[in-house]
């Protein structure tokens, strides 16, 4: 008694909780004994949550144990009955009846609403037997054919409330028309008239026309340089440029010189010669300051 709490041993409702855990715990055990000999639930699993999750799985394991032995009594009491009357001599199809009869007798409301449901939806399809996959993909079809119906009425919908939309326009126009309100234009015959000597004078100013057209698609096509053929060209040009400006550069010292050429080399002549002169004079006057400067001249 040492490992039972104090609190079990003197409070009644902590008592009959754990006398009905006990119970509880004792019913499990049966169970898993005759499902499984010789193996218990270990120590470490015996908690509550456990417990409650085996009470459930034992108490749906003996629902589903009850259904099938009622199952198989029905069985066997509906294949007694199947012998004795084979053994008498029954005829199969009145067996058949009977047993169908029997069955939909057994059949809850919900069952026979079903049922009558099923029979109305294979007559209405035209199939005597039917089997749940045809009857399914049937009543798909019969879907997918009620929704493009549907689909199919709202677009005609549509377009005849367009046509009710231009019926309306047209009569309006229709009415505007023959009233009071529209007559034709007093100027109306005498432009009909300038029209008709307009289409006359292009008519024959047509061939004309076309010739000149002809002409034009034959005559050669403009000259449409590309891009590289551009940049060649800017390329010649700068070339060009560069080579008239260094030309320019060596004909400047010639700007001043004369036209004729006899006449220019006469005055290339004649500077040259005052070169000459003022060369020399330029030497004389050096020596001479070289001689006025020399140290042997000062002494």
């Amino acid at each position: 008694m040492a490992h039972i709490d104090h609190a079990a041993i003197f409070s009644p409702s902590v008592a009959r909780i754990a006398a009905s855990t006990a119970k509880d715990w004792s019913f499990v055990d049966t169970w898993l004994a005759s499902k499984f000999p010789g193996r218990a639930a270990p120590s470490f699993e015996r908690n509550p949550d456990t417990l409650r999750i085996l009470l459930s799985l034992a108490s749906l394991n003996e629902t589903a144990d009850e259904e099938r032995q009622l199952f198989a009594r029905a069985e066997a009491s509906a294949l007694r009955e199947l012998s004795q009357a084979a053994d008498r001599g029954a005829d199969p199809a009145s067996m058949q009846s009977d047993l169908l009869e029997a069955i939909e007798a057994a059949l809850p409301q919900d069952g026979r609403n079903a049922l009558d449901a099923l029979a109305s939806l294979s007559v209405d399809l035209g199939n005597p037997q039917p089997t749940p996959h045809e009857l399914g993909v049937t009543l798909v079809q019969l879907q997918a054919q009620a929704q493009e119906t549907e689909e199919r009425r709202a677009r005609l919908e549509d377009l005849q409330s367009h046509v009710d939309a231009e019926k309306i326009a047209i009569a309006d126009l229709l009415h505007d028309l023959q009233g009071w309100k529209f007559k034709p234009s007093a100027e109306l015959p005498r432009q009909n008239v300038e029209l008709q000597r307009k289409i006359k004078t292009l008519s024959n100013k047509l061939p004309e026309l076309e010739d000149r057209l002809k002409a034009i698609d034959t005559a050669p096509a403009a000259f449409h340089p590309t891009i590289d053929q551009i940049a060649r060209e800017e390329s010649a040009y700068t070339s060009l440029l560069n080579r008239k400006m260094d030309l320019d550069s060596q004909i400047a010292p010639f700007a001043g010189l004369p036209d004729d050429a006899d006449a220019a080399r006469d005055q290339l002549e004649a500077l040259r010669s005052e070169l000459q002169s003022l060369t020399r004079r330029r030497d004389a006057v050096f020596e001479s300051l070289v001689e006025r400067e020399s140290p042997r001249k000062r002494s």
